[in-house]
């Protein structure tokens, strides 16, 4: 497996680590932040309105009331990929973005993963 690169640029609004997609390290996408053409995502949306970086630095995700943050896409696809962005907005506040993309880096995930 490939080295990952620690990236905080790279860590998407909504907590993943798009230093670790396969379509990243493809060369596929430029990631979450830098991908003009994302309009349908509103987490993204949502932030760049609000001026935050993560949605690490709303209180809204973490109390689990943000409807842009929990859409039901969303939720089907934290189904699916065993995904817990929840996870990765709580340990982005706890260690700062810094640490969090070295630490996913250093795991090479691009989420932290659900039991």
């Amino acid at each position: 497996m490939e080295a990952i690169n620690v990236a905080p640029e790279l860590v998407a609004c909504c907590g993943l680590y798009c230093a670790a997609c396969r379509k990243y390290v493809a060369g596929k996408c430029p990631g979450c932040r830098a991908h003009n053409e994302k309009h349908w995502c509103k987490v993204l949306a949502c932030c760049r309105q609000k001026g935050f970086e993560t949605c690490a630095e709303c209180t809204s995700p973490g109390s689990g009331n943000c409807k842009t943050f929990n859409s039901p896409i969303a939720n089907v696809f934290q189904l699916l990929f065993r995904s817990d962005r929840q996870a990765c907005i709580a340990r982005i506040r706890e260690i700062g973005k810094e640490a969090f993309a070295r630490e996913m880096a250093l795991a090479g995930k691009q989420v932290i993963k659900r039991s």
